[in-house]
């Protein structure tokens, strides 16, 4: 079965203004608007940050990104390896996850794909990890 093409949240690196938003995005979607996670607690890792799921944390801030269609498979494999994620691998750091994010400007759930904190590395993360207040990284490292 192939996985559904759904838009990405993206909530570190990849947002607008990061690191990797120009070497993986550009020229890829067809649309990038705001949207927050609820469930989640963002954790700061070493140089890009980590969403934890958390039933009672959120909002994560982030950009919903509508990928072009004939851009979807590569995009989803360079993102997948970008992430360090392979289905069923115990060694990932991220996990990719179908959860619903709000949009901003209109508060309408859209079911996404997540890239969420390992079952490992979250364990990690809530023993000695450093949650990032208002769940914004852009805005917690200026």
């Amino acid at each position: 079965m192939r996985p559904a093409r759904l838009p990405f949240f993206v909530y570190g690196t990849l947002r607008p203004g990061g690191p990797n938003h120009d070497l993986f995005l550009c020229g890829r979607t067809e649309a990038e608007e705001p949207g927050q996670l609820m469930g989640a607690l963002l954790y700061d890792g070493p140089g890009y940050p980590y969403a934890v799921e958390n039933p009672h944390g959120g909002p994560v801030h982030g950009e919903l990104v509508t990928a072009l269609p004939e851009a979807y498979g590569e995009l989803l494999a360079a993102l997948d390896q970008l992430e360090e994620y392979a289905p069923g691998d115990p060694r990932n750091l991220y996990e990719r996850v179908a959860r619903d994010v709000a949009r901003e400007a209109d508060g309408t759930a859209v079911c996404a794909w997540v890239y969420v904190a390992a079952p490992a590395v979250a364990v990690r993360l809530r023993a000695r990890g450093k949650v990032i207040e208002g769940g914004d990284w852009r805005a917690a490292r200026r």
